[in-house]
């Protein structure tokens, strides 16, 4: 025997349409968030590495600076953290100066760079709060990736490393879990869009093999058990001044031409299609800019009021009519709304004097709400 509609609790109705609401927001929620468009880019810039022997480590991360900043993003979207201060340690023969390269042409320190956590501020902790957003209320902007569910993340990090971790000033060791866990909170509170990890350390792919969330990408210097070579030595300094894996990435960088599209063949957790993915997406910066009309068309105050003042007497008056008349109509339409809708208004309300009115009431005006919902979705679209 088939059971109706009016046959069943009420309360039973409510919850089902209740929890088909809710299932339908969720799935909507989620679908615009997977469609959010890029609308600006990121950096954060790590040396790890203490010592005048890490010198090339300082390099690397400077190296990087200079190249996303040549690329387009500004200085208030990069947070750099170097962990020492090579350009003023006493055994640099160039004072206030780092370099790449033994010739000596490009100074990196030079070039107005703007340092957020240096020296024993580069610890795990600060690191993780950088990347999740939880600092402490005294924390300026300026040491914040304030990022959206619209930002390209680029994250670079370069020192020494082993099997799934990352040392930090030769004290601490970040780990390949505490990375992931980070990434994931970034994920679950809209922090990025997509997120690249660029890691220039021995067994540098380790540190990657806990990650799990969508929309990462991540590249290393070296795989399990290998380790990561520096390029050459500057007799000058006395130490190597680059790695091998950051010197070709950067001559990469100097030939490229912007526009060109990224040739990776992975693909576990980055669902675009590689092919189509600008190389630039997260090394570039993109400005999302609204044109309106009154920026092109702008008239002075002194010209309106001259436009004003040169108004006939006519014109004044046709105006002071078409008010009138437009004040009538308005008057006239919410007198004929009233009319219309105050009767069916004043039904409702008195019918709505038992418990078992109201909740009829609340069940068609769920009903009611699921088609305007879906209505509205497809006009977003």
């Amino acid at each position: 025997m088939a059971l109706g509609v009016s046959k069943l609790p009420m309360n039973m109705i409510m919850k089902v349409l209740l929890l088909i609401f809710l299932s339908y927001s969720v799935a909507y929620s989620s679908s615009a968030f997977e469609s959010t468009m890029h609308t600006n880019n990121w950096a954060v810039l790590v040396c790890t590495s203490r010592f005048w022997f890490n010198y090339r480590h300082m390099a690397n991360t400077l190296s990087l600076y200079r190249t996303v900043k040549r690329l387009g993003i500004p200085d208030e979207r990069i947070i750099l953290m170097l962990a020492d201060d090579m350009a003023c340690n006493a055994r640099n023969k160039y004072p206030a100066q780092v370099f790449n390269n033994e010739n000596h042409i490009l100074n990196l320190y030079g070039d107005n760079v703007e340092v957020d956590y240096r020296g024993y501020e580069v610890t795990v902790e600060n690191f993780l709060r950088v990347l999740t957003g939880r600092h402490e209320t005294s924390v300026p902007r300026s040491k914040r990736l304030l990022s959206d569910e619209g930002s390209h993340i680029l994250l670079y990090m370069t020192g020494h490393g082993g099997d799934e971790f990352l040392k930090f000033q030769d004290s601490e060791e970040l780990q390949s879990h505490d990375l992931a866990d980070a990434v994931k909170q970034m994920k679950e509170k809209r922090r990025f869009k997509e997120l690249l990890i660029m890691v220039d350390t021995c067994q540098a792919s380790t540190l990657f093999s806990q990650l799990h969330s969508p929309g990462v990408l991540a590249i290393g210097s070296s795989m399990k058990g290998e380790n990561s070579y520096s390029h050459h030595l500057d007799s000058d300094v006395g130490v190597s001044v680059v790695d091998r894996f950051t010197f070709y990435t950067l001559a990469f960088f100097e030939r490229l031409n912007m526009y060109d599209n990224a040739s990776l063949s992975r693909m576990d957790i980055y669902q675009r299609y590689l092919k189509e993915v600008p190389v630039t997406n997260f090394f570039g910066s993109v400005m999302k800019t609204i044109h309106t009309d009154s920026a092109y068309r702008s008239r002075s105050n002194k010209k309106i009021e001259e436009a004003k003042s040169n108004m006939s007497l006519d014109e004044s008056i046709s105006d002071s009519d078409s008010d009138d008349e437009d004040q009538f109509n308005n008057l006239t339409a919410e007198k004929y709304l009233w009319y219309s809708v105050g009767p069916l208004w004043s039904a409702i309300l008195s019918n709505a004097n038992t418990s078992e009115s109201i909740d009829t009431l609340v069940c068609y005006g769920l009903l009611l709400m699921l088609p305007l919902l879906i209505f509205s979705t497809w006009l977003s679209k």
